[in-house]
């Protein structure tokens, strides 16, 4: 089931960076399936937000989409190229920043370039440049108990984009911020990853969230602890510029468009 708040489905003549296609995954290697028949994909630049309750298995999905686990049916591609079951190949920010207390920001994120085997004075070259460009000029040097929250999650962003891939998928990114901070940082985030050309796969239980950030949404449905594996319920489409467009307003949350999204989205998760 495919929903579009403006009746303009997104073009398929660009073929997607990455692609789930019928994936049926499980915790305990087949005997308990817990998401079935679950197919997604994401271009260059855009961002898609996966949506269920608790318990659904979208970190599950996240996990697959990454190569840390195998599906027991289906294939995760990348450009084509099958990657399942193969990590390294995309980039995966957990919920919490997990920056080392012991090391300075420079260091942070400079830990993908590191673990690759670069010397410390060349990742350190390498990252320097790009701390402006994520709003994080001036704490190259500061230890990460002197940054605020959204400081220490774009240092977080940036060590996910230093890892070098063109795929970041994002598990609950900005739920540990307070609702001020968040907002921010998820409109700094898409502005970000699109002038990057970075694909993105978002994990969210916010709805709003969802619709503010999303060019397409998953809604996941089902409870496999009950012994109901989760499928998706529905694709909801968002065209954020043209619904502004048409609404004469620079705000997507001030359009019909966003309050219809969000209605869809509520649907189809009952």
């Amino acid at each position: 089931m495919a929903t579009d708040s403006l009746n303009n489905m997104p073009g398929n003549d660009v073929p997607p960076i990455l692609e789930a296609r019928h994936l049926t995954l499980s915790w305990d290697g087949g005997a308990h399936v817990v998401v079935r028949d679950i197919s997604l994909e994401v271009g260059e630049s855009e961002v898609v937000c996966l949506v269920g309750k608790s318990g659904c298995g979208k970190t599950t999905i996240l996990h697959a989409l990454s190569g840390l686990t195998a599906p027991i049916e289906g294939q995760v591609l990348l450009r084509g190229a099958d990657i399942s079951g193969r990590p390294g190949k995309v980039s995966y920010m957990l919920q919490k920043d997990l920056l080392i207390p012991s090391k300075r920001i420079i260091d942070n994120v400079c830990l993908p370039l590191v673990i690759k085997g670069a010397p410390r004075k060349d990742a350190r070259e390498i990252a320097a440049p790009l701390f402006e460009r994520f709003d994080l000029a001036g704490t190259e040097q500061k230890w990460p108990s002197q940054l605020s929250g959204g400081m220490r999650q774009r240092a977080a962003f940036l060590r996910t984009y230093l890892q070098g891939n063109e795929v970041a998928l994002l598990d609950e990114p900005f739920s540990a911020l307070d609702a001020i901070t968040r907002v921010d940082l998820r409109s700094w985030y898409c502005d970000m990853a699109r002038d990057l050309g970075l694909a993105s796969v978002v994990i969210t239980h916010d709805v709003d969230e969802a619709v503010s950030m999303a060019d397409r949404i998953y809604v996941l449905s089902g409870t496999p602890r009950a012994g109901v594996p989760t499928t998706v319920a529905g694709v909801v489409n968002v065209r954020r510029e043209q619904a502004m467009a048409q609404a004469g307003v620079d705000d997507f949350a001030l359009t019909p468009s966003y309050v219809a999204c969000k209605r869809q989205v509520l649907e189809l998760l009952g």
